[in-house]
Formats: C-alpha cells, structure tokens, sequence
C-alpha cells in the first residue's frame, strides 16, 4: 500500500536512527554523529556513518545510503510495507487504514503543494504592490529588513473577499481544492466562498523540507482574532511541525543548540539579530512529536518563555510533556525573558549581548521541575516537606529511560536535603555485598550455578573471571527455562545493555514475543524465535535454555524471579561501579562542584543498590529460598 508521507516522517521522527541501527553496530559518538563497522560490508576500520538529526546513514567504503526504513528492510531483509510496519510497531503507532477519499486525498497533495506555492508567490507580490504600503510600513516599525521579509517569504493578503480565491481559479484550480488547502471559507450555505486571509501579514509555513504548507496571518486591522492559522488539511498538522524548522535545521546544527520561542516575530526577530536558530510552535503548547523533531537537529534546546505568570505556566506544561521522553544526553533549557519583555522587545531595547545573556542563563530542567513544585508553597512541617517528596519522585517515576531516572532520583535527593537539611536514616545492617559478582554467604549465582562454563569477559575493566558474561548468560538463559518468567521481569530486561550483540538481538526477541503473545511457555518463545529467525540460541543458552540443566537449581516461579532480579542488581552494580570509577578520574582532574556531585550521587545509587543485594541474599538464604 502507498502509505501518506506525514505517517512516514512521524515514524522518522519518533524512531531515532541511532536506536535502531545501534542494535545491529556498536556506535560511538563523534561530535554530533555517530560511526561504527558498515554492517553491510566487510571492514576493519570504521566507516560507517550515522547522522541523527538529518535522519539518515552513510557508509563510505561501499555507499550504502539511507533512512531509519532503508535501514531495517536492507538489515531485516522486508520489504518496504512490512518494514514500515515494524517501525511503525516500535514507534506506538497505527497503521494507516486508507479509504477510497484517504487514496484520493493522497493523489491529490502534490496538487495541493502547487496551490500552496502559488498562494505564497501571490501573497509576497501583494506585499511589494500597491496595497502592501500599510504592511511594508508595520514590518519597517519592527525593525524587519528587506532581506529577513526574504528569507522567510513574508507576505500580505489584501482586504477582499475573494481576491486569492479569483487568483487560484484563474490558474485552473478547482474550488474543491482551495478549500482543502484551507485557503478559503464558507460556501456551504450556497454563497460563494471568502478568501479564509483577509488583510493580513501573511507569515508561509513550510513542512521539514522547506515547501510551503500552510501560512499564518497577523491582522493589520482591529479584527479580534489578531493571529490566525490554516485550519489542518491533508499536508498540514500543526502539532507535528514547527515554524522556520527548515530555515533553522542548519544553523542549529552548527550552534549546537535550537532556541523555542513563543511566535513568528519572535523567530523573525531573533534570526534577524543572529539567532537563526530559532523556530517556534503553531500557536499551541508543544506536543511530543514537536519535542522529538527538536532533540534531532539539538540535545538540549532551549525554550524562551516571557518571565510573567502565563510565560511561567507554558515552561510547566512543557516540563510535563517532555518528562517522559527524556534520554541520556536529551533534556531541555529553559530562558525566561523578563517580566513583560519578548526577545524582539529585548534585543531593540539592549542588543544582541542582552539575548545571548538571557539564553546562556537557562535552567536546566530539573530546575524549572523543581520550580513548579516548590513555587508559592509553605514547607515548614515535615508533613509538607514529605508531600513536596512525593510530589518531586511522583513526576521522576514518569521518566521512560531508567538511567536518566535513576540521575533525577538521586538530584531530588540532593535538592531536598539542600532545602531542608539532611535526612535520618534509619540504622542499617553495615554488612555490605562483596564486591561484583556479590555472592555473599550461599547467596548469588555463584552457588546455584556451579558448573556454569566462565568465560573472559569482553567487557572493559570487568576481570578475566568473566563475571559479566554469565550473568548475561543468566539474565537471558532463565527467562527462556522458568515458563511465566518473562512475563514478570521483561520490563527491567528490557533496560539491560548486553556486552554481546548476539544477546541484544535475543532480547529484543524475546520482548518481541512478549508483546505479540498472551501464553508463554518454553515451547512457544522457542517457536517464536525461530520464526524471527532466532532458531539458534548463542553459545552457552542452548543447554540452559532448554535441557534442564541440574547446575540450574531453580524449583519455583518465585525461586527463579529472585534469583533474576539478583543477578540483575549484581550486573546493574557492576556497571555502576564503572561509572564510579570513570567520575572519580574526572573529579581528580578538574574537582569541580559538579563533578562532585556527580561522583557523590552515583555513589547513592551503589550504596541503594549494596541494600537491596543484600536483603535479596537473606532471602534467598532463609528456609524455602534457593541458597
């Protein structure tokens, strides 16, 4: 089937390239790619690119070339339709279901971009005309240059009823097609359609490429809806775009950060001053897809809200909204203009210097979270300070990526105990796990997998024991032994990042199955792998997997859930500890404040982690456990 092209850039957009190709190549980050072994090619030395915010990848030793979709049918071997719907699986979307009319519509939007084109050739002639001197003159009061009106194809629709209207018909389009270009209104009473723009500042908002889409008007007289925008049609949808995108991809690029602001003259301020990468939403607070379209082209934008009372609650709602996507390296900034003062209104009054003041003073998210909480409230009892608590960890438990989850735990932490003094602790057992692989007394997989074979392992600074290649052994191994296990710990395996891509190949396997099936048992995760093509378990699962191992001294459902989710803590503490020792070499070498903080709430986190090893051992060390 033709799939619309809006289904196909949201699932480029929700998708980050970088995931999907990162289970197939190991990928480092260099600058603002990534490069890693042509998965398509022999080679030694990497030459495989991967360029995230332009959403496509490059080998240049035999120039493979494409996008997230290229990608998964050239590796999955699917052709496109199915390669489509896999994507679109992974992004939480569904199929598009075309209708007769959705096929129609579909035939019909390379018209409507022709339409759309000449409406914005026609309305940039009117500027320049005659009837244009009203508006020439509002963009000379705000200080718009001739070349910024350029740049951005500004615009005026005359005072007439159906003056476009006249304009498009005489061009041969139907009146059926102007109206699904949103361009004009009415009709349906048997009156003749009106030009939906009418003496207006015409502002052409175009789609990720640059083709005009839509446009937005500014009235020049004293009508009360003072912004108005196309309504949506086929190629537009304002939650899924952003105004001057395609102008500021570039630039953002190159300044390594994308600035928000609330409205076009804001953009067209800003650009003017410098600031060319700026865009802005369509009127609306922004919506999750707006959020992924800017942490492809920065890792941290910055929103730019008026300091006031409604600039105020739109950064809030904003921190709502990006909560749950947050990633490792991807957040948001937040600068507040001064109370009653837009960046146009700054930049004339001050310059330049006062804009990039404000913007080089953003909060940090946790920040602006801490902000909203906090703001207005009375915190003198305990019970207060308990709510705010709940409040805080609340809101952190919405974040999907548990690492950064974990980081925001231990900040609220940090900024609590700031705020109010240390917190008592209740006395704890000062015994504490040994180090990786932690099995203390009769406890850990050391005792109740004996005959494991141990091999080195590849993981740096792990030791040749190869303890981390049997807890992967482990972590994987059970959920395939124990029917009903990978029901319960699939979503914390779903966060482990296995050392051997073999192993992340049969965990998303396994997550595969467990989001397509009800019943799980051994013999259906084996047929559904095979049928993936996961016949052959890696080195090591087959025999754990599937004879019954005597080594494997795993009784119960319950006995086996222990047993993973400790060697899950081990393994998760091992990478921990690596951390650890990686900040500690990076507070010896600057002792910033920062990077104490960073060493310190890692160290939280091993100390959390030392607790829950070691009440996981007592368990499994009493009567009816598996020690």
């Amino acid at each position: 089937m033709a799939f619309p092209p809006q289904f196909l850039d949201e699932i480029r957009t929700r998708v980050p390239l970088s995931d999907v190709v990162g289970k197939q190549v190991r990928l480092q980050r260099r600058g603002r790619e990534f490069t890693g072994l042509c998965p398509f090619h022999r080679e030694k030395s990497p030459s495989f690119s991967v360029v995230e915010d332009k959403g496509f990848f490059h080998c240049f030793g035999c120039g493979a070339h494409g996008d997230v979709i290229g990608f998964v049918m050239r590796t999955e071997n699917l052709p496109f339709p199915e390669a489509v719907e896999r994507l679109a699986g992974m992004a939480g979307m569904e199929m598009p279901r075309q209708s007769p009319q959705e096929r129609e519509h579909e035939q019909r939007a390379a018209t409507l971009y022709d339409v759309l084109e000449e409406s914005a050739r026609w309305f940039e002639q009117q500027l320049t005309g005659p009837e244009g001197g009203e508006t020439r003159d509002y963009l000379k009061r705000r200080g718009v240059k001739p070349e910024t009106v350029e740049r951005f194809r500004l615009g005026y629709a005359p005072d007439g009823r159906n003056r476009l209207i006249r304009h498009l018909l005489d061009r041969g389009a139907s009146a059926e097609l102007i109206a699904t270009a949103g361009l004009s209104s009415g009709g349906d009473d048997g009156r003749d359609p009106v030009d939906k723009f009418r003496h207006r500042l015409i502002f052409p908002i175009g789609d990720r490429s640059g083709r005009v889409i839509a446009f937005g008007g500014r009235t020049m007289g004293d009508h009360p809806a003072k912004y108005l925008n196309s309504p949506e049609t086929p190629v537009f949808h304002k939650g899924q775009l952003l105004y001057g995108y395609a102008q500021a991809r570039k630039a953002a690029h190159e300044a390594g950060t994308v600035i928000v602001s609330e409205g076009y003259m804001d953009v067209i301020a800003l650009a003017q001053a410098g600031f060319t990468h700026a865009v802005a939403p369509l009127g609306t607070a922004l919506t999750e897809t707006q959020l992924a379209l800017l942490w492809r082209i920065a890792d941290e934008p910055i929103l730019c809200f008026d300091g006031d009372k409604a600039g105020k609650a739109a950064a809030f709602r904003s921190v709502d909204r990006a909560l749950p996507g947050l990633a490792p390296g991807k957040s948001l900034r937040f600068a507040m203009m001064p109370t009653g003062v837009d960046p146009d209104d700054l930049i004339k009054a001050q310059g330049q210097g006062a804009m990039k003041d404000v913007l080089d003073h953003a909060l940090p998210l946790l920040d602006m979270l801490w902000r909203q909480k906090t703001e207005g409230g009375q915190f003198e009892t305990p019970e207060r300070r308990a709510g705010l608590e709940k409040a805080l960890q609340d809101e952190v438990q919405r974040i999907g990526d548990r690492t950064v989850q974990f980081h925001y735990q231990s900040a609220v932490r940090e900024r609590l105990k700031r705020a109010f003094g240390p917190v008592r602790r209740p006395p704890q057992d000062r015994r504490s796990a040994k180090p990786w692989p932690g099995g203390r007394r009769q406890g850990g997989w050391k005792a109740n997998y004996p005959d494991m074979e141990r091999k080195p392992s590849r993981a740096p600074g792990s030791g040749a024991a190869g303890e981390r290649d049997l807890a992967e052994h482990l972590l994987l191994g059970l959920p395939l032994q124990v029917d009903g296990l990978l029901d319960r710990v699939g979503e914390r395996l779903s966060e482990v990042n296995f050392v051997t891509p073999d192993f992340d190949r049969l965990r998303d396997g396994l997550l595969d199955a467990l989001n397509h099936h009800d019943l799980l048992d051994s013999g259906a995760l084996q047929r559904h792998l095979t049928s993936i093509g996961l016949s052959e378990l890696p080195g090591g699962l087959k025999a754990l997997g599937g004879s019954g191992d005597p080594s494997v001294r795993v009784l119960t459902l319950e006995e086996a859930e222990r047993q993973w989710h400790h060697t899950f803590e081990l393994y998760q503490r091992h990478a921990l500890r690596e951390e650890i020792e990686a900040d500690a070499v990076a507070w010896a070498e600057d002792q910033s404040l920062e990077a104490w903080q960073r060493l310190q709430a890692k160290q939280e986190l091993r100390e959390a982690s030392d607790t829950r090893l070691i009440s996981a051992d007592d368990e499994m060390v009493r009567p009816g456990g598996t020690g």
